[in-house]
């Protein structure tokens, strides 16, 4: 109560608060006119394409260009452990934005900016992107952003956690506030034993270790081949990088930038060939800076302007994002801003990495436990004050030995502390497998709540008013909970095959979705259909001659009719979990890896049939669509919840050819780059096919389930896909049933085949034979 009740206080504090957020926005608009562009994110609109994620994807949050650089190698690792699995990544300044969308290209699915830590911005941003996994990076305590993500049944994980040396004192005057925010984490990893002490004292009482510094960890990316070659040009000049200089805080502190300019000045009466590389931490500063350069006649050039400018300047600009850390290679000496403006310093380790010796001042709490490492190491040169800047600077220029002594000590010390993001990988790993996406509502969608008690109610009667009428053969039912695709039809064909690989007939019923014929209709193996006679996922039943193929609303009268024929040994009922009219020996429910719960509501609220308590009628689970080496521990948990009785196997999607739609016969692999569209119930699955064969996917175009192509829209289709530079048009063998039957002139049209692959296949075929023939003990 007491937790809520501070919850509460937070949000009629924020609702209190919005009238000035709203002019403090309009005014750093005014001050910057792209921070506009940045606004509808920051309220929670993401970009339309993020809302076609599907549920279970990693949301790392790295508020500016330290956390950006830090989150390179995880984001690397999660790639590894976790592949096929969605990231995104939120900034909170334009400056990380700017370099996140730099370094991150080809690493993250997508960028964006933190919403707004009101609760209904939050909400916005996580129905987009559906994360398993929330990962929040150093100190960004949101109490809104990390309650809603475990609200909606996400895993909530600190990596580099620290609290720093000046907002200390403020974060313990309000620890009966923090308490019951900390708690909200499944797991903190502090950057130092120290750090853990102070989330002890803020009342965490949860998991929380010492996980070390990802900082330890960095790897800087290549230099610009420009700058490189511009650096060729100045070849045998000396090079002081002024690295992340600061403004002042308050009228009567360092301006860092200031402070530089005059300290080069003097020491470039004694280096004359001394090349000044300084780079101004806020973008806002760069055109200052710049007219202080002009203004003391020091010849110079900026980067965003380069070839342009003298050939030999005294000084270089770097007025961009991202390009600071490969440029440590080439400096004699670093000076690390940020230091003498009371601003709590920067990472001494980038220029560390390189074996560079490095000058900063005495403010480095935002470092805390890094600059007791290098003042244990004598592993930099501390200065207390501007004026010390050029006697310090000039006195390493002086000692090349102790250049190199100050550097190999710190190089050291940058490689000795290494493994914090090996480890923050295994436990986001360990933690997205136990995250279950839960959608959140949307105010105006509360009414769906009540409708959603109207359909519970509608199917409990039909349920109770339903007699279930027994076939002469066993019958094993694939279903699902949730509407939309979880790959029972592939999976129904996979059954098939291991019971007629036991020698025992099998038959398939199936009610036909999307077919124009009507009544009940019975075809023998592999009997090609009528285009209109069956619906697409009978045509896939038919095509993969496992069995004859029963189809009608009510599968018991297409069922007696399959029996009259070919007297089957075992009916296999393709979605039939909510099928009552029909009794069954065997319950096999499909939970999709891709989307478990189908949002975690009842229709119209959410996409489930029924509630979930209804799985405990289940006899078997099987998680489809799951990926070989992965942990679904998160998934098993509920369902488990529900059914502790009921197996859980795991299938796997495998691609088994290309076809090509207009003659049917199989057709070579992809050769080019390619233009995908499909009418699936979860389009995503197919999406990640495609990505894990490795397509050159130029785009992908989706369509209602069971969607039916007329010939104008294929034609409008190839012309996309011309436009895109694809060489070929590709679908599902789901969508191969519902083209016209003439395809026309124009880029082939292939789609592909899939296979389901069962995990324990041999323990699942034991149960088959166990439930369903009588010299079992099954069966009837």
């Amino acid at each position: 109560m007491k937790r809520r009740f501070i919850f509460f206080l937070y949000r009629l504090a924020l609702a209190a608060g919005f009238p000035f957020l709203i002019l403090y926005l309009l005014a750093r608009c005014v001050r910057r006119p792209e921070y506009a562009g940045t606004l509808p994110e920051r309220f929670g609109r993401l970009p339309p394409s993020f809302s076609k994620t599907p549920a279970g994807s990693v949301w790392l949050h790295a508020i500016s260009v330290g956390e950006v650089n830090s989150a390179v190698g995880l984001l690397k690792r999660l790639r590894e452990r976790l592949p096929g699995v969605p990231l995104y990544v939120s900034v909170g300044t334009l400056a990380g934005r700017e370099l996140a969308d730099k370094r991150l290209a080809g690493l993250a699915d997508g960028i964006f900016f933190a919403p707004l830590d009101f609760a209904w911005c939050v909400r916005g941003a996580l129905r987009s992107i559906r994360p398993a996994l929330t990962i929040v990076m150093e100190t960004e305590i949101w109490p809104n952003l990390w309650r809603e993500s475990r609200r909606c049944g996400a895993r909530l994980l600190v990596v580099n956690g620290r609290i720093s040396d000046p907002a200390l004192p403020r974060y313990r005057r309000l620890s009966w506030f923090f308490r019951p925010v900390v708690e909200q984490a499944d797991l903190i990893l502090a950057q130092t034993a120290e750090n853990v002490e102070r989330y002890r004292g803020l009342g965490r009482r949860g998991p929380l270790r010492h996980g070390g510094n990802l900082k330890y960890d960095f790897r800087p990316g290549p230099m610009a081949a420009d700058l490189r070659a511009w650096f060729a040009g100045q070849r045998g000049r000396r090079v002081w990088i002024a690295a992340s200089t600061m403004p002042p805080v308050r009228p009567g502190d360092v301006d860092e930038d200031i402070a530089v300019l005059d300290a080069f000045q003097a020491l470039a009466l004694k280096f004359p060939d001394l090349l000044l590389v300084h780079v101004p931490r806020k973008p806002e500063r760069f055109a200052e800076v710049h007219e202080e350069l002009r203004r003391r006649g020091i010849a110079c050039v900026r980067r965003s302007s380069l070839p342009d400018g003298p050939a030999t300047p005294a000084a270089l600009l770097l007025d961009t994002i991202g390009e600071l850390a490969p440029l440590f290679e080439i400096a004699d000496v670093v000076f690390m801003g940020g230091s003498l403006a009371d601003r709590g310093g920067h990472n001494l380790l980038e220029p560390a990495y390189f074996r560079r010796p490095v000058i900063a001042g005495p403010n480095l709490g935002n470092f805390a436990e890094i600059a007791r490492d290098f003042r244990a190491a004598s592993a930099f040169a501390e200065i207390g004050e501007p004026g010390e800047l050029a006697p310090a600077v000039a006195k390493l220029l002086d000692d090349p030995a102790l250049c190199a002594e100050l550097g190999a000590r710190a190089g050291r010390l940058a490689i000795a502390r290494t493994g914090a993001t090996a480890e923050a990988a295994d436990e986001a790993a360990r933690l997205h497998a136990e995250g279950v996406f839960r959608r959140p509502l949307r105010c105006w969608e509360w009414p769906l709540v009540l409708l959603s008690w109207l359909w519970r109610a509608g199917a409990a009667w039909n349920r109770w008013n339903t007699s279930a009428r027994r076939l002469p053969a066993p019958v094993v039912s694939i279903g699902g909970i949730g509407m939309g695709g979880a790959g029972k039809t592939p999976f129904a064909v996979a059954v098939a095959s291991l019971l007629k690989e036991d020698g025992l007939r099998p038959a398939f019923l199936t009610r036909g979705y999307g077919r124009r014929s009507s009544g009940s209709l019975v075809f023998a193996a592999g009997e090609p259909p009528g285009p209109l006679d069956t619906g697409d996922e009978a045509r896939i039943l038919l095509r993969s001659g496992a069995g004859p193929v029963g189809i009608g609303a009510d599968r018991f009268e297409p069922g007696m009719l399959v029996w009259s024929r070919f007297q089957p040994a075992v009916f296999v009922l393709d979605d039939g979990f909510q099928h009552w009219r029909l009794a069954r020996d065997l319950d096999i429910v499909l939970v999709d890896a891709l989307d478990p719960f189908a949002l975690g509501r009842v229709f119209p609220a959410g996409l489930l049939r029924e509630p979930l308590d209804a799985l405990a009628r289940a006899d078997v689970f099987v998680i489809s669509r799951a990926r070989k080496g992965r942990s679904y521990s998160g998934i098993e948990r509920e369902l488990r919840r529900v059914n502790p009785g009921a197996p859980v196997f795991r299938a796997f999607t495998e691609a088994a050819g290309w076809v090509d739609a207009a003659t049917g016969e199989p057709s070579p692999g992809l050769s080019g780059p390619v233009f995908a569209f499909c009418g699936l119930g979860n389009p995503a699955s197919f999406r990640e096919t495609l990505r894990d064969l490795g397509a050159d996917l130029r785009e992908f175009r989706e369509f209602r389930d069971h969607h039916r192509y007329s010939p104008g829209e294929i034609a409008e289709l190839r012309e996309a896909a011309r436009s895109s530079g694809a060489v070929a048009l590709v679908t599902t063998e789901k969508d191969a049933a519902n083209l016209p039957e003439v395809l026309g002139d124009g880029l082939p049209v292939r789609w592909l085949g899939i296979r389901t692959q069962i995990e324990r296949a041999e323990l699942f075929r034991s149960l088959l034979r166990q439930k369903l023939t009588p010299d079992s003990g099954g069966g009837r």
